[in-house]
């Protein structure tokens, strides 16, 4: 039989291994909490099976490793149909949504319409930022505000900007940086060296911000070219209205002068048949005067109207073209 001691020093033995194995497990059980985000994260990347569609954009995208790691943790889905509008939900009517990030998932409209290639990678990295934004530490947050705060700044003249953060302060309140940082990282050509860095290593961003230039322009060019139409429609029509109010007032007053001649022709009061024969072919060269004029209004109105069924051409393709984006306008989802 073992003695006394023995079993003393044998209990004591398993009682130091069991708290051992319980602090083991509890260091373990503080490790996977605190580290919880990483390990769904983890969980997530792996589980995840990209479509063909997606697997293309996160090529054309060009993320770096760590990007795609981001990417893929929130699942993304590509969705045409205005079932993307029950996960997207717009914030306010007249906004077309190209993506969003909701409940740690992706979801990206599909836009179709070739003329906006790269839409959809540029969706893809905005949202995927948000990803590594809501990720980040406090430190890291901080040091971010102030980097994005001086990008904005520069920023403050630019209109759609301006216009831009005041919708995601209307509908996203607090979300700013979280904005910012996404808008500036796929949007902003030039950053400072610092910014530039750090999205560096998520993803190729002037190759992004190439893409979202190169489909921005398309809108631009429709807008550019419909707004110099319009120039030249209202500067038509001023010089109609010019033209119509000098023919007016000339048949007024030939018919003033036809009257008062062929008064006199009737009383006799042309001093001679010269006289009589000048005023008359001086009336009937203003005639043809006035007919000159007629024509050229006619031809003026011809040109008012070909410009009006361009610039309605135009208005209509870049309608078109809005439309191709605006997830409302889709079509409802196959059964």
């Amino acid at each position: 039989m073992q003695s006394q001691s023995t079993q003393n020093n044998q209990r004591k033995k398993r009682h130091i291994w069991g708290l051992l194995f319980s602090i083991a497990i509890l260091g373990f059980g503080l490790y996977f909490w605190s580290n919880f985000q990483y390990f769904l994260d983890l969980y997530n990347y792996q589980t995840y099976n990209p479509s063909a569609a997606v697997a293309s954009i996160t090529k054309n995208s060009r993320l770096t490793d760590e990007g795609r790691f981001a990417f893929y943790t929130a699942q993304p889905a590509i969705d045409g149909t205005r079932a993307f509008n029950v996960k997207c939900d717009r914030k306010e009517e007249n906004t077309a949504i190209l993506g969003c990030y909701t409940a740690n998932k992706i979801y990206i409209f599909e836009v179709t319409d070739e003329r906006l290639n790269g839409i959809r990678e540029v969706t893809a990295v905005h949202e995927m930022l948000h990803v590594i934004y809501q990720r980040a530490s406090a430190d890291d947050r901080a040091k971010l505000r102030v980097l994005l705060d001086a990008e904005a700044k520069k920023l403050e003249k630019d209109k759609d900007f301006s216009e831009r953060m005041a919708f995601y302060a209307r509908t996203e309140p607090g979300e700013r940086y979280n904005e910012l940082h996404s808008i500036i990282g796929t949007e902003v050509s030039s950053v400072s060296g610092e910014l530039e860095s750090y999205y560096d290593q998520y993803f190729d961003r002037q190759h992004i911000v190439g893409l979202f230039k190169l489909y921005k322009s398309e809108f631009k060019k429709l807008e550019t070219k419909a707004s110099k139409m319009k120039t030249q429609i209202d500067a038509l029509s001023k010089k109609i209205d010019k033209a119509k109010d000098k023919y007016a007032s000339d048949v007024k007053a030939l018919d003033r002068d036809i009257v008062d001649f062929n008064s006199q022709a009737e009383s006799g009061t042309f001093e001679s048949q010269s006289q009589f024969d000048s005023e008359r072919a001086s009336l009937v060269a203003r005639a043809d005067q006035i007919k000159q004029q007629q024509a050229s209004i006619n031809l003026l109105l011809k040109q008012y109207n070909d410009l009006i069924k361009q610039h309605n051409d135009i208005i209509t393709e870049s309608n078109k073209l809005y439309q191709s984006i605006d997830s409302s306008l889709a079509p409802a989802p196959s059964v």
